[in-house]
């Protein structure tokens, strides 16, 4: 528990410039209260103490703001910045170095007692009010964009936006869809008719002319 609140701990310096001691961020920062108070409520929860640790995780939500559920499975070096209104719900799993950001939701599409929330993997950056529902996978090194509704699995190396989440980068390289493009990116609907219009204008004068070739070898007479 102590390496893993020493990952922890090392997250918050690594991705937060405004951390300046040790002392600070282990007095001022929420997001590591909720981490911490978080693993010793799994630990109860993994021995069948299921009331100290549902009662311990009531008692992280008071004083932070930040609801995980102490069913949660979170790997070492996650680091919540800000974190007012983040929810984790029992069957969600976060691997390792994931940075999540506050308002965001890792939810559940069934009220079936069954895998439900979603899996969340390596060095994962989630944006502020992200939501993210159902027992979906977020591939490694993959970003999910603020605001966002993720509903489907995000490969690896992936950067998804929008509602409903739409994938528009991957593997650095972007994703040409209509959904999600730059605006600049989008198709002129005019000019694509202009063009149509003028293929079809050369297309007639053709004909024309083949019709004149035509009468011009017909004899008169």
């Amino acid at each position: 528990m102590f390496s893993r609140l020493r990952a922890d701990i090392k997250a918050t310096f690594d991705r937060d410039p405004a951390a300046r001691s040790v002392l600070e961020v282990l007095f001022c920062y929420p997001g590591l209260h909720a981490i911490s108070l978080h693993r010793l409520a799994h630990w109860l929860w993994r021995h069948h103490l299921y009331f100290l640790a549902r009662f311990l995780s009531h008692l992280s939500r008071f004083l932070t703001g930040i609801e995980i559920h102490p069913g949660a499975q979170i790997g070492p070096g996650f680091f919540i910045d800000h974190g007012m209104g983040v929810v984790i719900g029992e069957t969600a799993e976060i691997g390792e170095n994931v940075t999540m950001y506050h308002g965001v939701t890792l939810g559940g599409t069934s009220w079936k007692k069954e895998k439900r929330h979603p899996t969340i993997g390596n060095n994962v950056v989630i944006g502020a009010g992200a939501k993210i529902l159902g027992p979906i996978k977020i591939g490694d090194g993959s970003r999910v964009g603020s605001g966002s509704v993720v509903l489907k699995d995000v490969p690896p190396n992936s950067v998804v936006v929008g509602i409903p989440g739409r994938v528009t980068y991957r593997e650095g390289k972007r994703i040409e869809e209509m959904i999600g493009l730059d605006p600049h990116d989008l198709p002129d609907p005019v000019l694509q008719a202009i063009h149509c219009i003028l293929d079809r204008m050369q297309d007639l004068e053709k004909r024309i002319e083949e019709v004149r070739e035509q009468y011009k070898s017909v004899p008169i007479g």
